[in-house]
């Protein structure tokens, strides 16, 4: 994200641990365990006309995240769901960004600390669209990273914790320093795995392609758009897909709740035209997170 006001120095209310405080007031100690060993996880949400889109399923995601990490959230789903409401209704925001995060404490410093409190804060604030319609068709950029996501054996895959996330900007610093938008990353058998926070999708003679999630997120906005292109009777396919097969495919495009839906130009020596499944695609998930119709 682009240089702005600091995250913590802003007005507004943060949830933390039960209550609205304000923005300002929301500090952790410097020996948090989370700071030190990772033990965190998060959420990245949207929020479009004052409701969050897929709001349950990513409190769901968080406490499940977390149930990976060896800890139980001290709120159900449910309480994460009002209290997300609850702060984006305190901070007037209509179209915004939800960061849930969820943390071990203090209490306990060490690689063992089973005993530090566990934490849940939720903080929002104003994100529009970065780009128009008409601006996203022209297609990003995607170096190829030279991080790989690693096998499902060496780390909880389906968490969304954010230790996960190092290779991720790592990759992101590289490309955007050498004029990229993003990274495109492999996993440790060299196969298509994703962008460096997003799910990448491919298109050849009609037919959509993209990779099996089996060692990174399922992402929701992945789903939501897989749901819109079969209400569309478009064929659908999950599968191992090598790099060499992006020479064959002519469209390709990014989900997540960043990218919502945004078209590629070009992967590192590979080029794709963005055309009329990805086009369909955007105006379909506007129309879903806008609850309009669509054409």
């Amino acid at each position: 994200m682009a240089a702005t006001q600091p995250f913590d120095d802003r007005d507004g209310f943060i949830w933390m641990n039960g209550q609205l405080i304000p923005h300002r007031d929301a500090k952790v100690h410097i020996l948090t365990h989370a700071l030190h060993y990772a033990s965190s996880v998060f959420e990245g949400e949207r929020v479009y006309d004052g409701e969050v889109f897929k709001l349950t399923e990513h409190s769901a995601r968080l406490a499940e995240s977390a149930r990976l990490l060896g800890f139980k959230l001290p709120y159900s789903v449910a309480e994460i769901d009002k209290a997300t409401r609850d702060v984006v209704a305190a901070n007037k925001i209509v179209d915004g960004y939800v960061r849930p995060i969820a943390w071990r404490g203090s209490e306990m410093m060490g690689v063992s600390a089973q005993a530090a409190r566990i934490n849940v804060a939720i903080a929002t604030w104003v994100w529009p669209s970065y780009f128009t319609p008409e601006a996203r068709m022209k297609g990003i950029r995607l170096q190829i990273s030279d991080w790989k996501r690693p096998s499902p054996e060496t780390i909880p895959c389906r968490s969304k914790a954010a230790g996960l996330y190092m290779i991720c900007t790592l990759s992101k610093h590289k490309a955007e320093a050498e004029g990229y938008d993003d990274a495109l990353m492999y996993d440790w058998r060299g196969l298509i795995a994703e962008a460096t926070g997003a799910n990448v999708f491919f298109i050849k003679d009609g037919t959509i392609h993209t990779p099996t999630p089996d060692c990174f997120l399922d992402g929701i906005t992945r789903r939501a758009v897989i749901g819109l292109a079969q209400a569309r009777q478009m064929k659908v396919i999950e599968r191992a897909i090598k790099p060499e097969e992006m020479a064959d495919f002519s469209e390709c495009f990014l989900t997540g709740t960043a990218a919502e839906v945004t078209p590629v130009s070009e992967i590192g020596q590979y080029r794709f035209t963005p055309g009329k499944i990805s086009k369909t695609l955007m105006d379909d998930f506007t129309a879903l997170v806008r609850r309009k119709k669509a054409a």
